[in-house]
């Protein structure tokens, strides 16, 4: 054997050095992460310098990474039949940090450790001396290499405290490749030779890796990278073997979106549409996120940054060339690239949606029904808005219960000719949309009225406003104008018209109505919107609906009840009494307590009313006159 010859480490290295012997930091496990990567890395270059080089052999070991514990002599070995390394590959590769980049290594290093630990650690890897995290479990280091050009083989060996040696290898030296052998610190050797904590960090971080990794003899990876291979030649069952892997769910997925996208970033994206979901239980609540690769070795584990949230029923992986190895949780939220991924990867699961809603009507209302309450936080993805909002379902005035659902593009193929509204109605059952004042005009003219049941969907329709030229209006608030085109759908026994008398009668009435109610309403006056209600109550300004007022007084805290106009329904019996009543006797005390319960009826619908005490006394009241007089009258007509 030559004769060694020892060599000093860069000031940078020195002090990296320093920092990693001495280092706190606590994810230890991640020294094999990064050494499995450079093996990964180093077959992955043997099998690009043997298809592109004539002079490459194809002859040797197979391409592997192999692990051995010894427990009694406290060392970890790994070895892999990639490239290996020359020497000056050796002084290049490993004395200095990416043969470039130590002033902003150094500067961002020093920052580092003002920071946390976690920070130093985030730096290996992303200035190329991922291998020098073996020096936070080492107490040396012994690295054999022959590269496959040809040559000897050659060790380096280093105790990390400040220079290296070079010497040409024994006999036992590997046959192509490099073999990296660990004296382990006391204190972490227990640990580090264990073979079930081996194998456990691997499937953790290195799982997918193409070439088989061993441990003493037994082959840890056994699922492949499936992201990575052609989708023509994967089948069913294989998508969801690895679905079953990947979630432990054993139901089959809805649907799978897999893509191989090389622009405007280049990465490999596998993700599922789960069957059922967790909403938005307490504990399930941060469980999302999907796994992030790079270069098959994971980086981080439910990545928050690459799906919205509202597409995090979503499970699966995203894989990119483009992200170095360890960058660090606080570079991942800001960098461009995932942005680009996400972009991207929303474009591609919504998509899946649309193409699942058109093709397979009976799958879609299971995704629906599984993940509705999570995917309609998209009205506030203004960038797919338009896709979004062709997505939503809800129920409608056409269906026969509440379990049928329709989309806007449904509503608008049923729309009627000249129509160019879309009008919907909030209510918490569709009985209460159905009985609701403002519905009547809707179901007089044969228009149909989408039904909404949860307050989120006040916000969707807010921020979609219109779609596909129809414009989404609230049944509070439809121009009557512009249903009173509309030929009506249904006979109906209509009522005589007023006579000249109870013309002249009807503002009488509406004024002893308004001084009864006094500021409680902002206006009282006829209606022309209402067939089988007496009364409703109408917004002023006409933009705020009463279920959305009802959240932003939620939100501010305000218990008060808003102001609203009254309009009253002539062609009602209750009005027409009451303005025989009024013919009579003006100032009869009846109207007031008619106006008063009128009003707070219609607050009880609107859902303003907090104390019904009132209102129940009066009906029994009312009740008790209303059978006496039915008494005298029956006793009369008996007589």
């Amino acid at each position: 054997m030559a004769s060694k010859d020892t060599f000093e480490f860069k000031a940078e290295i020195r002090q990296l050095l320093d920092i990693l012997v001495h280092s706190l930091y606590t994810n230890k496990e991640i020294f094999l992460r990064e050494l499995v990567s450079n093996a990964s890395d180093a077959l992955d270059k043997y099998r690009h310098s043997t298809g592109h080089s004539a002079e490459a052999s194809e002859e040797g070991p197979d391409l592997e990474i192999r692990i051995r514990p010894d427990k009694d002599a406290k060392t970890l070995t790994i070895e892999d039949t990639g490239v290996g390394m020359t020497r000056d590959e050796i002084i290049a590769n490993i004395g200095t940090i990416a043969h470039s980049g130590s002033a902003t290594f150094m500067r961002e290093l020093a920052e580092a450790k003002d920071k946390s630990e976690n920070a130093v650690a985030d730096l290996i890897g992303r200035f190329g001396v991922g291998f020098y995290s073996v020096y936070m479990v080492a107490d040396e280091v012994r690295l054999t290499t022959r590269s496959h050009t040809g040559g000897p083989a050659l060790v380096w060996t280093s105790d990390g405290k400040g220079s290296y040696e070079i010497e040409e290898a024994g006999d036992d030296a590997p046959a192509r490749g490099t073999r990296i052998e660990i004296r382990l610190k006391p204190d972490l050797a227990d640990q580090f030779t264990d073979p079930a904590t081996l194998k456990r960090i691997i499937k953790t971080h290195s799982n997918f890796v193409r070439y088989p990794i061993f441990v003493d003899e037994d082959r840890v990876n056994t699922v492949s990278a499936l992201w990575r291979e052609p989708k023509f030649q994967i089948k069913p069952e294989q998508y969801n073997e690895f679905y079953t892997f990947l979630t432990y769910d054993q139901a089959e997925p809805l649907s799978v979106v897999h893509q191989s996208v090389d622009a405007p970033v280049q990465f490999n994206a596998l993700v599922f549409i789960p069957a059922t979901g967790n909403g938005f239980l307490p504990l399930e609540r941060d469980n999302w996120g999907l796994d992030l690769y790079v270069r098959r070795v994971l980086i981080q584990r439910q990545n928050k940054e690459l799906l919205p949230e509202y597409l995090s029923f979503v499970k699966g992986v995203v894989d990119t060339e483009d992200l170095p190895l360890n960058i660090s949780r606080e570079t991942l939220q800001d960098n461009l690239l995932l942005g680009k991924i996400r972009s991207t990867l929303t474009k591609h699961v919504l998509g899946e949606l649309e193409k699942l809603a058109k093709e397979n009507e009976e799958k879609y209302f299971l995704f629906w029904d599984a993940h509705s309450e999570i995917f309609k936080g998209g009205y506030q993805d203004f960038g797919n808005r338009d896709r979004f909002a062709g997505l939503v379902r809800f129920n409608s005035s056409v269906h026969e219960d509440h379990l049928e659902l329709t989309g806007l593009d449904g509503y608008i193929e049923r729309a009627k000719e000249g129509q160019k509204e879309i009008y919907y109605l909030y209510g918490p059952s569709r009985e209460a949309c159905k009985l609701s004042p403002h519905a009547e005009i809707f179901r007089k003219k044969g228009v149909e009225v989408l039904y909404l049941y949860e307050p989120i969907d006040e916000f969707i329709m807010d921020a979609v406003r219109e779609y596909k030229e129809f414009k989404l209006v609230s049944a509070e608030h439809a121009d009557s104008a512009q249903l009173d085109k509309f030929e009506d759908a249904e006979a109906e026994s209509k009522a005589e018209r007023l006579t000249a008398d109870q013309e002249a009668a009807l503002p009488g009435v509406l004024g002893r109505i308004k001084d009864a109610l006094g500021d409680r309403v902002t206006d009282v006056r006829a209606s022309k919107r209402l067939s089988d209600s007496p009364v409703c109550l109408v917004n002023p300004d006409g933009h705020v609906t009463s279920s959305m007022d009802k959240i932003m007084r939620v939100m501010t805290k305000d218990t008060s009840i808003p102001k609203k106009a009254l309009e009253v329904n002539p062609d009602h019996a209750l009005v027409r009494n009451l303005i025989e009543i009024y013919k009579k006797d003006r100032k009869d005390p009846f109207i007031a307590q008619a106006a008063e319960q009128l009003y707070e009826s219609a607050l009880l619908l609107e859902g303003y009313l907090s104390d019904p005490h009132a209102l129940v006394g009066r009906i029994q009241t009312l009740l008790t006159d209303a059978s006496g007089w039915y008494e005298q009258s029956k006793g009369k007509v008996e007589d």
